[in-house]
């Protein structure tokens, strides 16, 4: 099969022809139809996840069509229409048995873990907990769409968040996970305030549901912005960026007992960043993070979907080639395009 593939960190990536992958026993191996490019994907190509061995294949936000079956599994057969979290749940440890796969004990991560869905083929292992089938209405882009960002922005908001209609909810970055977060808040019937240094992207935020926008760039002060907006700070309040700042401004906006969920990645030098405990403390707030979301929810999102409510495939700005990826993965933290890049032809 052809796939993109690094033998080193922060090195090009090229196009390779690679063994076809087998299944596991209780794994499938799917045909990739559709594969999200994401920024976590970067910072595996930086080297900045310990998971990663090399020689690598990134991908992890994926849909497509089963192929190959192990023997044993029982729920899904060859030519099955599917989709998957970015998390793969064992389905025996300690966090599947509460029902939350998303932080296993022995997670899979396609892209992480073991080789990704950047590659005309992509094994994956404990099937039957994990895959996803996918409505006849949802095409392959817009399930790829879903991947890690619009799944794991709808966990922050809707189960850690816990955003109500009514309320306000602040996000700072308007990316993939930013749009995602948006989008979800104001099908809640929230009030969104989006924050970015790029108008278009502001643009794009307001056109998906964003009641106010703020450009970091054009304020004296992103914290004062969105407490005066908002009459006195955010209820639930999102970083999508994963930067010491946004993390700041995130908590420092948020308005008594409110809630900042994050989900923007702190990676490398960015792991450890400053919050304002004193107001964390003082006004009873929340922190929480969230990682992805588990198979057994994907339900609540497609019917949100099939009713309108949710229209992921809004946040595709634009499909690439494999070959393409080889370059636009490591130009990613360059921040220049706006919504969902997927990579459609292999």
């Amino acid at each position: 099969m052809r796939a993109a593939y690094y033998e080193a960190f922060q090195e090009p990536l090229t196009l390779q022809s690679v063994a076809d992958p087998s299944p596991d026993g209780d794994g499938v191996v799917i045909e990739v139809k559709a594969t999200g490019l994401c920024r976590s994907d970067w910072h595996g190509w930086m080297g900045h996840d310990p998971d990663i061995s090399l020689p690598h294949v990134p991908g992890h936000e994926l849909a497509g069509v089963v192929r190959a079956v192990g023997d044993q599994v029982k729920n899904w057969r060859e030519g099955d229409r599917v989709t998957l979290p970015f998390v793969c749940g064992c389905g025996y440890c300690g966090q599947c048995a509460s029902g939350n796969h998303q932080v296993c004990d022995n997670q899979f991560q396609p892209g992480f873990t073991h080789w990704g869905s950047f590659a005309q083929y992509v094994a994956i292992k404990y099937a039957d907990i994990n895959l996803v089938q996918l409505p006849d209405e949802i095409d392959f882009i817009s399930a790829a769409s879903l991947g890690c960002r619009f799944i794991t922005s709808f966990r922050a908001v809707v189960a850690q968040g816990r955003l109500q209609a009514g309320e306000w909810l602040a996000v700072h970055g308007c990316g993939g996970v930013g749009l995602s977060a948006i989008m979800i808040g104001s099908s809640l019937g929230a009030n969104v305030a989006a924050v970015d240094i790029d108008d278009a992207k502001l643009t794009l935020a307001a056109s998906v549901g964003a009641t106010v926008t703020v450009n970091a760039r054009e304020v004296a002060d992103v914290v004062e912005a969105i407490r005066d907006l908002t009459g006195g700070g955010a209820h639930v309040s999102v970083d999508a960026l994963g930067h010491p700042q946004t993390c700041f401004n995130s908590v420092a906006n948020l308005r008594k007992r409110g809630r900042h969920v994050q989900v923007g990645l702190m990676l490398a030098d960015h792991c450890h960043p400053p919050v304002p405990m004193d107001r964390i403390i003082a006004h009873e707030l929340e922190v929480l993070g969230s990682h992805g979301m588990q198979a057994h929810k994907f339900e609540e999102i497609f019917r949100l979907i099939g009713s309108g409510r949710l229209q992921p495939a809004k946040l595709v700005s634009r499909t690439i080639s494999l070959e393409e990826s080889l370059i636009e993965l490591p130009a990613m933290n360059s921040f220049e395009h706006e919504g969902v890049t997927v990579i459609d032809r292999f």
